[in-house]
């Protein structure tokens, strides 16, 4: 069976109590999901951060493009940022401690726009666990919580940004020869076939679906490619699976190869983000 083949639906649930202001612009929703939790497609009017302070979350929302989708695979060291009115669903891929942070528009640094990782540092991590510890049900801030909020908000806006994320063709205005291709690739990530060779099953050719590649989602096939690889591998390293496991699941032939890839595009060695 398939391992998402049983997801248990979650709905959104009354987000009322944590309905961010200006006067309380931060607020901290924590729970223990397990895997295979699913969130349906919903938007706030708020901006969101989702982050987990252990397991392994999947979140895709819609892109700032050309109105697809974009799908971020989101371990511990690392968090999404969903703006305003995005819709966007979640699926848990490891069971979690999840961090739902609630932002209110207002605060939403200058010039971001759609989505984007963000590198959580371990202050970020520190302040958003000391956040949740000092925002109790109550309609009015303490003093910590103004302070704590504004940390968090700074930190924020001075987090790295990462491209990590596989974006995909609009499911009803994209093309569908590329869906077909990304959704092969995305089902087979160990197979070393070409581009040609996955244009081939689509009934394009090679140059159709690279121009496809570059208009309809900003990347070449293999920094697509590449984003997707990291997707896949993600999971599969936090489940405690050895490197040379991973590396010819992602279809690299040596482990240096996959390596190299992932500390370029990551920053550390898949070493790190093995429990």
């Amino acid at each position: 069976m398939p391992r998402n083949a049983a997801l248990r639906l979650m709905p959104v649930g009354d987000t009322d109590s944590f309905t961010p202001s200006p006067k309380r612009p931060v607020r901290v929703r924590a729970r223990s999901m397990p895997a295979d939790t699913h969130f349906e497609p919903h938007s706030h009017a708020w901006a969101q951060l989702a982050y987990c302070a252990t397991g392994v979350v999947q979140v895709t929302a819609e892109s700032d493009g050309a109105g697809g989708e974009i799908t971020y695979i989101v371990p511990p060291s690392r968090a999404v940022w969903i703006a305003p009115g995005a819709q966007h669903h979640i699926t848990v891929l490891e069971a979690a401690e999840f961090r739902t942070l609630y932002i209110d528009a207002s605060a939403t640094p200058k010039g971001w726009s759609g989505c984007r990782v963000l590198v959580v540092s371990p202050l970020l991590r520190e302040s958003i666990s000391a956040l949740d510890a000092a925002s109790p049900e109550r309609p009015l801030a303490s003093s910590r919580e103004q302070l704590l909020s504004g940390l968090v908000l700074d930190e924020l806006t001075h987090a790295d940004i990462q491209a990590l994320g596989v974006p995909m063709p609009h499911p009803q205005t994209g093309d569908k020869r590329l869906r077909t291709l990304c959704e092969a690739v995305l089902r087979a990530p160990s197979e070393r076939a070409t581009l040609a060779e996955w244009a081939a099953d689509t009934g394009a050719s090679e140059r159709t679906v690279a121009r496809l590649f570059r208009d309809e989602l900003g990347l070449s096939y293999q920094q697509w490619r590449q984003q997707a690889i990291l997707a896949h591998a993600l999971p599969l390293l936090t489940r405690g699976l050895s490197v040379s496991a991973v590396a010819a699941a992602s279809g690299y032939a040596s482990d240096s190869a996959f390596t190299a890839m992932f500390k370029a595009a990551m920053g550390q060695p898949p070493s790190h983000f093995q429990k």
